[in-house]
């Protein structure tokens, strides 16, 4: 991916003020980092807003601000999901001499054979895995061909990531990250109707005249009474 570089000044405002930043078309952020003291910045919402879509959490951007150069990553975006703009940014600086830990996306691509001709179901345990390697060498993401599963069971395992040697994979090896799992079939239950017997079905019919004669002797007993 091309070089990415986000203009930015410096800013003063702070608190309820940054919404008049946010209504003027401006995006306020906020720069840290382990060799560099908090600078609060504010860049041009529509630009970062189009810049930020485009990367992963492991890419890193180039932040001008006023001429100086920060190398960072973006760690936090505060979001308001009703106007589905954002509202703040934190940027990690980072030293391009120094390892770093970060996390990376995983994009799954292909045709899983399990899925395709055995039903199988697709599922992924994970979306990211952590590493810890030079800036330089953070993959944006890492891309999984699921034509690895081939039968129903089939599994990728963390240990099955086929990484540079810069890189150093902290998660655990044996974590799985998609598995291709038999689809649940709902059994249907068939209600269960009890046969009768036509000696069975004489003697029903026998007790409900018996049943219907009793009442109309009694109905019979009333009106004598009467």
């Amino acid at each position: 991916m091309e070089r990415v570089v986000l203009k930015a000044t410096k800013r003063d405002v702070a608190g309820k003020q940054v919404k008049a930043l946010r209504r003027a078309g401006k995006l306020p952020a906020v720069i840290y980092g382990r060799h560099t003291e908090p600078v609060n910045i504010v860049m041009d919402a529509h630009t970062a807003s189009q810049a930020l879509g485009k990367i992963t959490s492991s890419s890193i951007v180039t932040l001008d601000v006023d001429g100086t150069e920060y190398p960072a990553l973006v760690r936090e975006k505060q979001r308001d999901y009703i106007k589905n703009t954002l509202l703040h940014v934190d940027f990690l600086a980072v030293s391009l001499t120094e390892k770093l830990r970060a996390s990376v996306s995983l994009h799954f691509v292909g045709v899983s054979t399990a899925v395709k001709d055995f039903n199988a179901v697709f599922v992924h345990n994970i979306d990211q895995f952590h590493v810890e390697c030079l800036p330089a060498d953070l993959p944006e993401r890492l891309t999984i061909d699921i034509a690895a599963l081939v039968k129903v069971s089939d599994v990728i395992h963390v240990r099955d990531l086929v990484v540079s040697d810069k890189i150093k994979v902290l998660s655990n090896p044996d974590e799985m990250i998609v598995i291709a799992t038999a689809a649940k079939v709902e059994e249907v239950v068939e209600p269960v109707v009890a046969a009768v017997t036509a000696e069975e079905a004489e003697v029903i019919e026998k007790g409900k005249k018996e049943e219907e004669g009793a009442e109309e002797g009694e109905k019979e007993k009333d009106k004598e009474k009467k």
